[in-house]
Formats: C-alpha cells, structure tokens, sequence
C-alpha cells in the first residue's frame, strides 16, 4: 500500500547496543549502502559475513578485507549462523526471499540496514543529512570538512568520496555522519544531534502515495532530532523551510540559502571552468570566500548548508570550514568527469529526478564551452516516470541534444504505456534509444569536437560511458 507506513521494519523498535553485537550478516552485502555498513561493523571487531547475488568490486574489497562473502541468496546461508546473530537487509530484499525467510523462520534479529546504521552511530554526535536532492554531495562535503578541521568523523553515505575511495569509515571523533534516505521511510532512526534538510520534494510517492504524507515524514525525521538538537533547512526551498517553522519552537532552526532573510546568505556566486565560487555571510557577521572544486550552482548551496551546520553545530570555526570545503573533489557519480576522446568529454551523472536532473543538465550547459550538451537519459521507476513525465521532459529541453533510453524498473513490474517514450515524445528532437547498444551508436554519431556528452540516471546508463569514449576514440583513430 502507498500510505508512507513501512509494515516489514518497526523503527520505533528498541535497538541492540554496539558493545552486545557479536556478528553481523548482511543480505545483499555488496551494495552501496550495504558493504559500508558491513565494513564499520567489521572496524568495531564484530564479526562480520554475507552474500549477494553476483560478484563486484565490492565483494572483492570486503573477501581481501577478511569477510566471508557466498554468492546466490539461499536458506543454508543463515543455517549455521549463531542465534545472536544480526541479519541486515534494505527494502529491496523482499520478503520472500530464501534467506530472509529462513533467518526469520529461525527468529533471528532482522534489522533494516538504516537500523543497523543506527546502532553503529549510538553515543556519536550523529550528523543526518536528508531531502530529496544533495543528500549524498552534502554529507560527503560535510566527511571532508570535518577531516580537514581535524575532527577525524566516522561517516557512511551513498557513494566513494573522492580522495578518500569509500563510503564509509571509523574516525576516532565523536562526529558521525549520516546520510538519512527518506524512500522507505527509516531515516526516523538515527537521533541525530544535527540534521541538515536540503530541499522536501515529491518523490518516492510509489511508497507515501501523496504529498502530505511525505511531508509528515519529514516532520517525523524533524521530532527524531535530539531535544535541543540543530536542524539547518534550505531557505530557497519553501518545503524545507516550512519544515524549519513547524520545529522551531522545539529545536534550534537555522537556515541557509540564496533569499534575503537565510541566516548564512550565498552572494556573489561565480563559474570558472570546474571551480565555483560564491562569499558566504554567516550569522556571526562573518563573510568568507568559498571556493569549490566541483562545478554548479547546487553545490555551492550544498557546501553553504555544510558550512552552517559543521559551524553552528559542531563548532567548527566559519574558516576552516571553508579551507576544507575547498578541498571536497566530489563524489563517484555526481557529475563524475569519465574522461575525454577525440575532443568530446563524458560525464556521468546519477540524477534520476526532475530536480537532479535539470541541476545537472545546467551545470553541462555551463561547462560545454562552446560545443554542445548531448544528454544520454534513463529513466528509474515506471512510477516515477510516470509521475513526472513533463518535468523530466521539461528538463531534457535544455539541453542541444537528448536521448531516452527505456525505464530501468528496479523493483518495479512495468507498467502498460510507460516507456521511455513517454519522455522522448515530449522533447522535440529527442530520440528514444531501444538498447545500450543502440544508446552508443547514436551518441558517438552525434558528438563532434568540443562536445559535452552526460550519461545520466540510478540504472545501468553509467556502464556505457566507457564505451561511448572507447568508440569515439577508435573513430578518431580511423579518421
């Protein structure tokens, strides 16, 4: 049911204490999310095994790291696990699953991976990072500002940081921090100290159903910050910032943004190539210049709502939050740079909804440098594009040249009439792209010299930028 109530987890549940956690098994171990978790687990000395589906790099990290890990999901692999044994799943881990089945057949403790995160973060001073849009970027500039200011975090988030090469860590500091997803309903776990929500807009609804019932669970994650704890809200963002005035009379609320009344206003906003930079006006009266190394304007707004938060509630001075700031070189796709052949540059992006994919598309257009912007876009979710058809279509637009590809469906069954298509239509000149194959053919025919191409979605698109630079090369070579 699309009510915004997730029946499998209770995150209201009492949960285990670190110190009582002797092993860990996580269902689908290599993901993202997942083999950071298993990797915090296994620096704090708890045992740690699992299993996915197909080997990845990220199994192999977690074998050479000393984790036993089984491929294919079957029941044999909780059988001899011991009683007092944690077994971690996400939501994509359906009920019906083998070996979920068989853990809770044995009555094993099964905890949603953001509990589980949750149980990791307990006596830090927890940093939650949430909204629809900039929660991995946010938090990743928070990683780093904070270890430059030598704060040494613990941190888990959506993508490897730059620099660093992981998604998590154990830092000896009392800070940690967090990024809380909102799809599912578990970012209510974490208790932070700290809770920065850069923007509340419609997503997820194949979960919350309607508007009102997301916004209620943002106003849950809100009542999850300590008594007294900091929340830092977007206020160019009026969900964000309506969210800041329903708790303020419970939570101290400070804002960040572009618009007059934010506490740490953003002025003066400038692009030089890939280096952005804006002055930032901090309550104290104090103005800095930042200076950042990723291009677009969304980033210097997430980079102010950092320096807000890490000053403000971590007590960070204003500059060196900044000087760590300018040291942030991003995250792995979140306009990751793949590289350059025969003058035409690829960039890959994860953007998988209206709002992301228009900062991304803007941030091409400010970068192409004369050439043209050439989009190659894959819609997530048959609900999803369903939803907001004319908003991706609207963000296509922009840019010189635009191909869909199909749905990637994820945890979807298709939906009748739902295809890429649906966005192709809406754009003029676009062109729906059937297959991978037929997605490189026809971007490489189009790039030409000084051309930005920007692969771009959750699915499988990032697989073809390599291709798409191999097969420009090969042109060149031959030309």
């Amino acid at each position: 049911m699309a009510d915004g109530i997730n029946r499998r987890f209770d995150f209201a549940a009492q949960l285990p204490r670190l110190q009582d956690v002797r092993a860990v098994h996580l269902i689908a171990i290599g993901g993202s999310g997942m083999s950071g978790i298993a990797a915090l687990f296994l620096a704090r000395g708890v045992t740690v095994t699992g299993s996915d589906r197909a080997e990845s790099a990220a199994v192999e990290r977690l074998r050479a790291a000393g984790v036993p890990v089984v491929i294919g999901q079957d029941a044999a692999n909780v059988a001899g696990l011991d009683a007092d044994t944690l077994v971690v799943v996400s939501s994509a881990i359906a009920e019906n699953n083998p070996e979920l089945a068989a853990a809770r057949e044995r009555g094993l403790t099964v905890l949603h991976r953001s509990q589980a995160l949750a149980v990791l973060t307990a006596g830090r001073r927890a940093i939650a990072v949430g909204g629809a849009n900039g929660k991995t970027t946010t938090s990743a500039m928070a990683v780093v500002a904070l270890r430059s200011a030598g704060a040494d975090p613990s941190f888990a988030i959506g993508s490897d940081i730059a620099g660093i090469g992981a998604n998590s860590g154990v830092g000896q500091g009392d800070a940690f921090v967090v990024e809380a997803d909102e799809s599912d309903g578990s970012f209510v776990v974490y208790r932070p100290d700290v809770a920065v929500v850069t923007n509340v807009r419609d997503d997820h609804l194949d979960f919350y159903g309607t508007s009102e019932r997301l916004h209620a669970a943002y106003d849950d994650f809100a009542e999850s910050v300590r008594p007294g704890g900091l929340l830092v809200a977007c206020a160019d963002d009026e969900g964000s910032a309506a969210l800041a005035r329903r708790h303020a009379d419970r939570l101290q609320v400070l804002s960040y943004g572009r618009s007059p009344g934010a506490d740490l206003r953003l002025t003066d906003e400038r692009a030089d190539g890939m280096s952005w930079s804006a002055q930032l006006s901090f309550p104290s009266g104090e103005r800095l210049q930042m200076r950042l190394e990723v291009p677009g304007a969304h980033n210097l707004l997430n980079a102010a709502g950092v320096a807000l938060a890490l000053s403000a509630g971590c007590g960070i001075a204003p500059e060196d939050v900044v000087r760590g700031l300018a040291g942030f070189r991003g995250t792995s796709r979140r306009f990751e740079v793949r590289g350059s052949a025969a003058g035409v540059r690829v960039v890959d992006d994860y953007a998988h909804n209206p709002d992301k994919l228009e900062a991304a598309i803007r941030t091409g257009l400010a970068l192409r440098d004369g050439g043209r912007l050439i989009v190659l876009f894959q819609p997530h979710l048959y609900s999803r594009t369903q939803a907001f058809a004319e908003q991706f279509a609207a963000a296509l637009r922009l840019a010189d040249a635009a191909y869909v590809m199909d749905v990637y469906a994820a945890r979807e069954d298709p939906v009748p009439g739902v295809t890429g298509r649906l966005l192709s239509d809406r754009v003029s000149g676009a062109r729906f792209v059937a297959s991978g194959a037929d997605a490189i053919d026809a971007v490489v025919e189009q790039a030409r010299r000084g051309d930005l191409v920007l692969t771009i979605g959750a699915g499988d698109v990032t697989a073809l930028a390599s291709p798409i630079l191999r097969r420009l090369a090969e042109r060149s070579t031959s030309s």
